[in-house]
């Protein structure tokens, strides 16, 4: 009875969502926030989080979380040196900030075949740090319309994403998002720069229990 008034309750907000959005946008706003309540609740308590993003994997003990993310980031850095990937510790989280021109030829969301090692260099520092959940972040520059970057952000993330679960990352570790051209991290007035917003990020957060 109880499951049944949950698909009947799911449904009900559904409709209740699209009779409020009379467009596609409107569709899109309306979903949106329902989806920001629950992820902006889910990122205010890590077991929260874990219940949502990544419920099957373990989680770190608080006290550990600290030198197991430290191991972690000692095994990036070592294996990805020379690579073109930077390993950045932000807290207790990790970023790798891959730009794309080591992943991805221009306006394509394939990767490149030469970049396969170094992400296996990636997946295989994943499996052994497994208790972490891992955002996968798309970016491009200004050049193009946005629907355009938008999308190709989004795709190229995704790539990522499929690559590594086919080296037996779990995917209910793994979060995609595209964020287009609107987060540069410099100015998109030279081609140098432009480079540096081409990329996908991957950011690494600790599962804590």
């Amino acid at each position: 009875m109880q499951f049944k008034k949950s698909i009947i309750s799911a449904i009900t907000l559904s409709l209740i969502i699209s009779g409020c959005a009379t467009t596609n946008a409107g569709k899109g706003a309306a979903i949106g926030a329902v989806a920001g309540a629950v992820l902006g609740k889910s990122t205010s308590n890590h077991k929260d989080k874990r219940l949502i993003w990544g419920a099957a994997i373990g989680a770190i003990a608080g006290a550990a979380v600290g030198d197991y993310m430290d191991k972690q980031e000692e095994e990036f850095r070592e294996e990805l040196s020379g690579s073109g990937i930077e390993v950045i510790r932000e807290g207790d989280n990790i970023r790798l900030v891959m730009p794309s021109n080591i992943t991805f030829a221009t306006s394509q969301s394939y990767i490149t075949s030469g970049f396969h090692a170094t992400l296996n260099d990636v997946a295989k520092v994943l499996i052994k740090f497994d208790k972490t959940l891992l955002s996968i972040e798309g970016h491009t520059d200004s050049q193009g319309s946005s629907e355009f970057n938008q999308t190709l952000s989004e795709k190229r993330a995704m790539s990522v994403r499929n690559y590594l679960t086919q080296q037996s990352i779990m995917e209910s570790r793994l979060k995609v998002t595209g964020f287009g051209e609107s987060m540069p991290l410099v100015d998109n007035s030279t081609e140098k720069n432009r480079s540096l917003n081409r990329r996908v990020e991957i950011q690494i957060i600790p599962s804590q229990a």
